[in-house]
């Protein structure tokens, strides 16, 4: 036998099993794993938890569905070190590309080349599966000696959850693996709604608390805690294997030139109503003409949510970017939708 006492516990100090801890992690950085079905908010949520005392000394690792990242540009401003996954989600993409990205946060804060951290925060993809996430700290035994998964939360839209938890098998998985479930966009749906969105959360996933969160404020410190009982076992992530919905796409709409509100929101509107169950996310950076810094462009199926413009944009690259993830809408229709407007636009002066 090769494993000796040192090799099963924290140290030869432990007792037989191991010290008493607050947390089982004891001295492994933890890991707090953010997910949700496109468009839930899982962003907004995660800037607002970077800006809170609680938030403070987190390395982050976004996984964007794309090959243009939006979300990691957005918080780039909030945390001292971000590092993009792109173009597909975790479950697609080898796992070793998020075993390297730790073991490089590790060796990069240990050799001084970036700030001090003793939290990692994950924002996966609206289309990841979290197993294969859970598996790679189950199973990679360096990383499981270093990090401790701590946390395992899920936002569903109040507005679109219960469409997508019936339709989507990646939104059913992200919930049954959750420590916390928050349902979000609370202002946006009535109570019947929501009443019946948290029961069918409840039937999913009996043994998570649930939240409400309004602009993606929760208690910060329900990002650090998972609300779960110490002592009862800890989910692996060895479940059954979600499959992707059929016929989703991913393309970016790109434009150099300034755009015209008027003429892109026409566009915008015509494919909403033409196609708005299809839009399962469109979220970019605009540059319009007019605005100073970049302006949020963020839609989800038939809800648009109003445009936000920053006071700076976030890297030198100031050309406006759409990402769509889109079922069964292809790239080409959606750029002949906004050539014909751009055209009919100039046409009529807009």
């Amino acid at each position: 036998m090769t494993d000796t006492i040192f090799d099963l516990f924290p140290s030869a100090s432990a007792e037989r099993f191991g010290r008493r801890q607050k947390r089982e992690r004891g001295t492994r950085l933890p890991v707090t794993i953010v997910t949700g079905f496109l468009g839930a908010g899982k962003t907004t949520l995660v800037r607002k938890f970077l800006g809170t005392p609680e938030g403070r000394g987190t390395a982050l690792i976004v996984n964007e569905f794309g090959s243009v990242g939006i979300d990691d540009a957005l918080l780039r401003t909030s945390t001292d070190e971000v590092t993009l996954l792109g173009n597909g989600c975790l479950c697609c993409n080898t796992r070793s590309d998020l075993q390297i990205a730790l073991r490089k946060l590790v060796a990069d804060r240990d050799r001084g080349k970036i700030p001090h951290f003793d939290r990692v925060l994950i924002e996966t993809s609206g289309l990841a599966d979290v197993s294969p996430i859970l598996q790679t700290f189950s199973t990679d035994k360096a990383l499981g000696s270093e990090f401790a998964v701590e946390v395992v939360l899920t936002l569903v839209d109040a507005v679109n959850g219960l469409r997508n938890l019936d339709k989507a098998p990646e939104a059913r998985k992200q919930a049954i693996l959750a420590d916390r479930l928050v349902i979000s966009k609370i202002d946006l749906a009535d109570g019947t709604i929501k009443k019946k969105l948290t029961a069918k959360l409840k039937a999913l996933n009996p043994r998570a608390e649930i939240d409400m969160a309004l602009d993606g404020e929760i208690d910060p410190r329900h990002l650090i805690e998972s609300g779960q009982d110490a002592t009862a076992p800890r989910h692996s992530g060895f479940v059954a294997e979600a499959t992707h919905s059929d016929d989703i796409a991913s393309f970016v709409i790109r434009e150099k030139k300034p755009l015209d509100w008027p003429v892109f929101l026409r566009a915008l509107d015509t494919l909403v109503s033409l196609r708005g169950p299809d839009l399962l996310r469109i979220k970019g950076l605009l540059n319009l003409k007019g605005s100073k810094g970049p302006v949020v462009f963020q839609a989800v199926q038939h809800l648009v949510h109003p445009p936000v413009e920053l006071v700076a944009w976030p890297d030198k690259d100031h050309s406006s970017r759409l990402v769509f993830i889109t079922r069964d809408v292809s790239e080409k229709q959606v750029r002949a939708l906004f050539d014909a407007c751009k055209a009919l636009g100039y046409v009529t002066g807009e």
